[in-house]
C-alpha cells in the first residue's frame, strides 16, 4: 500500500460517494423500486443495472489497450478468473434470497442510509451477522485442513 499514489484513498472516497450519490438520485437505493423490478412491475433497475453493464464492459476492455498499468495503483491489469462451485452457488442463492427479502444489496444499503431510511440498518446488521459467520466458518475449515492429521 505504501507504493500507492497519494490519491488513491481520497479517490475510491469520493468514487464511492458518487456511486452512492447516483443510487439516491435514481432511486435505486428504496427497496420499493427494487421489489417492484423482482416483482416485474417496474423495470428501471433493469436499465441501470444494464448501463453499468455496459460501461464496465467497456472499461474492461479498452483501459488495458489504452494504458499499461492501473494510473493509481501501479498494477498491470490481468484477469483473475475464479472457480465456479458450490460455494459460489449457495452464496449467490443466499445472496438473492437476502435481496428479495429486503429489497436492497450491500451497496445500495448504505445510500439507503444515507438518504434517510433508517430501517434499512436491520439488513445491514444481517449482512454483518452473515459476512461474520461465513469468515468464521472459513477459517474453521481452513484450520481443520491445514492441521496435521491427529493432532486433537
Amino acid at each position: 500500500m505504501a507504493d500507492r499514489h497519494p490519491l488513491f484513498m481520497p479517490l475510491i472516497f469520493v468514487g464511492g460517494l458518487l456511486f452512492g450519490f447516483g443510487l439516491g438520485f435514481s432511486h435505486m437505493a428504496r427497496p420499493e423500486v427494487v421489489l417492484n423490478f423482482l416483482q416485474f412491475e417496474d423495470f428501471g433497475l433493469l436499465f441501470v443495472m444494464g448501463g453499468a453493464a455496459v460501461v464496465t464492459g467497456l472499461a474492461f476492455a479498452l483501459v488495458p489497450r489504452l494504458r499499461e498499468r492501473a494510473p493509481l495503483t501501479g498494477d498491470t491489469y490481468g484477469r483473475r478468473l475464479k472457480s465456479f462451485d458450490r460455494n459460489v452457488l449457495i452464496g449467490g442463492a443466499i445472496f438473492g434470497v437476502g435481496w428479495g427479502l429486503s429489497g436492497i444489496c450491500p451497496g445500495a444499503a448504505y445510500a439507503s442510509l444515507g438518504v434517510g431510511n433508517v430501517t434499512i440498518l436491520w439488513a445491514l446488521a444481517g449482512m454483518f451477522v452473515g459476512a461474520y459467520v461465513q469468515g468464521y466458518w472459513r477459517s474453521q475449515r481452513t484450520a481443520s485442513e491445514t492441521s496435521p492429521a491427529g493432532a486433537d
